[in-house]
């Protein structure tokens, strides 16, 4: 590889309206972009960190400028992995290295991977929580959508707040997502209202620390990891507790890794997923290339910011897809 130009910046992207999970609000994001540049050639990646790991952009942006000398010598995506560990910092470069690559070789990153030529899918829409009147009336709102996620928070609304969206959307496939908001009490509790409504995938019931409440739980309903798998040396622990990983590129740390965590996920029995920690459409379409492994997609971030990137990914009738100009194409 030869010398690389590296910029790093962080941008604030105002939200349309803040966004609530169990535990968190935001108002704004913030992101890290990241572009490198060899000669005429310049790729691009973007990342929004591990908010519970209280990995920020600004801590990102520090990772970043702390490697710039080797970086800029010429570093390699394949070097990057031993360089930096699993995180945002590390997705936005990676990123940006899979984009640069495809620019100078003049080869789609799809086959630079090794996947074939990638094609629209499903994608869910997410509900915030909110009051069960407030989430129902975003359901509404996602006229074309055919999967809807909710977001719970543990407390005696969330039973409310399932029934309120099924009743307003009879026809879509739901989940439901606790951020380790749940205890083994709630969620048993719950359970009979997430039947009811016709949920199809819990996500993350626990803390980190406790899957072993799982541990010979036998659920009507599969439950996917999400903050209990960070990267493919997770996967193994996960087999008979869960039946499914959410990958997501900031906690995995790149586009390398998903893809390294979908096959190690197929390799033993699970199925997988793919998610954001919300963003621009520079975000999203790494983990488009990942989604094409995954039988569930959760790629709505840039629906709940104001203003995109140029080249957005597309919505129509419940799907994404990704216009060559965004990212990943010579």
């Amino acid at each position: 590889m030869e010398p690389l130009v590296l910029t790093a910046a962080i941008e604030k992207i105002p939200l349309i309206a803040p966004f609530r999970i169990t535990g968190f609000v935001w108002e704004s994001l913030e992101v890290l972009k990241v572009s490198v540049r060899s000669g005429a050639h310049v790729g691009v990646g973007e990342a929004a960190g591990i908010y519970y790991k209280n990995e920020l952009p600004p801590t990102m942006l520090n990772t970043i400028e702390r490697i710039r000398p080797t970086v800029e010598a010429g570093l390699t995506r394949e070097s990057l992995q031993s360089l930096l560990p699993p995180s945002g910092a590390r997705n936005a470069l990676d990123c940006a290295l899979w984009d640069l690559e495809s620019k100078v070789s003049g080869q789609p990153v799809w086959k630079l991977a090794g996947l074939d030529k990638p094609h629209p899918i499903r994608t869910t829409m997410t509900c915030g929580a909110d009051t069960p009147e407030a989430m129902a009336a975003k359901a509404r709102a996602y006229t074309e959508a055919r999967s809807i996620k909710l977001k719970l928070t543990g407390d005696a609304v969330d039973a409310d707040r399932v029934r309120a969206v099924r009743s307003a959307r009879a026809d879509v496939w739901l989940s439901v997502d606790a951020n380790q908001g749940f205890t083994r009490e709630k969620l048993d509790k719950l359970m009979p209202a997430l039947v009811d409504a016709r949920v199809s995938l819990i996500e993350q019931p626990y803390p980190i620390g406790q899957d072993a409440l799982l541990d010979g739980f036998r659920s009507p309903i599969p439950i996917a990891a999400d903050e209990s798998v960070q990267n493919q040396r997770d996967v193994p622990g996960l087999v008979g507790r869960y039946s499914m990983i959410n990958i997501k590129l900031d906690k995995c740390g790149g586009l390398t890794e998903g893809l390294a965590m979908a096959r190690k996920a197929r390799e033993l029995g699970l199925d997988c997923m793919v998610g954001n920690m919300m963003g621009s459409s520079l975000a999203m379409a790494p983990a488009f290339l990942v989604g094409q492994f995954c039988s569930i997609t959760d790629l709505d971030g840039p629906l709940f910011i104001k203003a995109d990137c140029a080249h957005p990914v597309e919505y129509a009738d419940g799907m994404i897809d990704c216009p060559a100009e965004l990212w990943g194409n010579p």
